[in-house]
């Protein structure tokens, strides 16, 4: 089937709702992964394709697979860390060792990681820094190799150098997001305390904790975050919502800092009220939290379940329990088990309806990062690998 047929065919099954079926947990994690696989070898440098796009997109001048991706892949790693250890196949650990090794490969001189996808001219951003901290920090403990080890360090010291005396990160953003500040580097703090804890700086770790006092006094009382958004500061994607959730949450335990949690329990209490009748949630959520887009965000729906899970884990409670079971299953029945392209074949598109705004007919490796992240932490809570 051809890019436009397979296009035609999603689109009237998302017109008229028809979903797929959802199978045991371990078919779904295992296609993603077999996927994400997939999205490696496409690249054939260790790191992992963007994603598969139905449409073509002019910044790569074709359909199909897309270049290589320095930030995504980065936080893929400890994904393939953890499914190596469910599913006892040292092959997923062998990869992961391979683009944290590429991440290396490529590293500015500065020690920063660059905006956008490889190919483009490199510039140094703060954000995609930090999360590919978690590849190199994580790659580290799991192998001790001394050269991860120096590229978490130069990194680290990229992004305490970039950072504002308020805590804000101001400087060396994306050149492909909105200008200024973005509490979502929450996540990116997330990822400097990870490096701080094999680079044994107290530097590293100060400034992550100045980042998340900064995000804490930006957050407003109902929860919502300002400032909050790749495009629209007005209605922010979940997908970034979310980012600041987990950086919040897993720096807050990172830290013992109780405010921190509760500031991203706050907002996933909002979200556990705003779920909707088919368990997904909207893709885009205004000052009020009023649901401002049709479509879902399946990568921040993967991300918000996620965050569900990690705070009823941590206090041993439920409150968010039947919320993520209801959430991780509509992710799995927007999820094509049986596709003859292997591109979408056990693939998370970027929005469902497929035809929504983010990520417009593709398939992102983020996504599926995302959801086997959470599919891995309804199954095996204890792999918790931290990124």
């Amino acid at each position: 089937m051809g890019y436009r047929a397979t296009i035609a065919s999603l689109a009237l099954r998302d017109a008229f709702g028809a979903r797929y079926p959802a199978r045991d947990p371990r078919e779904h994690l295992r296609s993603t992964l077999e996927w994400l696989c997939r999205a490696q070898d496409a690249s054939e440098n260790g790191g992992v394709s963007r994603g598969y796009s139905l449409v073509f997109r002019r910044s790569e001048g074709r359909r199909g697979w897309m270049s290589a991706y320095p930030e995504t892949t980065g936080y893929i790693i400890p994904t393939f860390f953890d499914y190596a250890k469910f599913a006892g196949d040292g092959t997923f650990r062998e990869r992961a060792l391979s683009m944290a090794r590429w991440e290396s490969d490529i590293q500015m001189d500065s020690g920063a990681v660059m905006g956008g996808v490889l190919g483009f001219t490199p510039t140094p951003a703060v954000f995609n820094t930090g999360q590919v901290l978690f590849g190199w920090a994580r790659a580290y403990r799991e192998s001790g190799e001394e050269r991860l080890l120096e590229s978490a360090r130069r990194a680290a010291e990229f992004l305490v150098e970039a950072q504002d005396p308020d805590g804000a990160w101001r400087r060396h953003g994306s050149k492909y997001a909105m200008p200024g500040v973005h509490l979502y580097d929450a996540r990116s703090a997330w990822g400097l305390l990870e490096a701080a804890a094999v680079t044994l700086d107290a530097r590293h770790r100060d400034a992550a904790r100045r980042n998340l006092e900064y995000v804490c006094s930006r957050q407003a009382a109902n929860g919502w975050f300002p400032d909050c958004c790749l495009d629209d500061p007005r209605r922010p994607l979940l997908h970034t919502i979310a980012y600041t959730m987990e950086g919040l949450l897993e720096g807050g335990l990172l830290l013992g800092e109780e405010r921190f949690i509760a500031a991203a329990r706050r907002a996933a209490e909002v979200l556990r009220d705003r779920q909707r009748h088919d368990g997904g949630l909207a893709g885009r959520f205004d000052a009020r939290w009023g649901p401002s887009a049709s479509w879902s965000c399946l990568t921040g729906d993967a991300q918000t379940a996620i965050v569900w899970l990690r705070l009823d884990q941590i206090s041993g409670g439920t409150s968010f329990h039947g919320a993520a079971e209801r959430l991780i299953r509509f992710l799995q029945t927007t999820q094509d088990l049986e596709a003859g392209d292997p591109g979408v074949r056990g693939a998370v598109a970027g929005s469902y309806p497929r035809a929504g705004d983010y990520g417009r007919f593709e398939f992102l490796n983020w996504a599926a990062k995302f959801f086997a992240d959470a599919l891995l932490l309804k199954l095996a809570p204890e792999l918790r690998g931290g990124a």
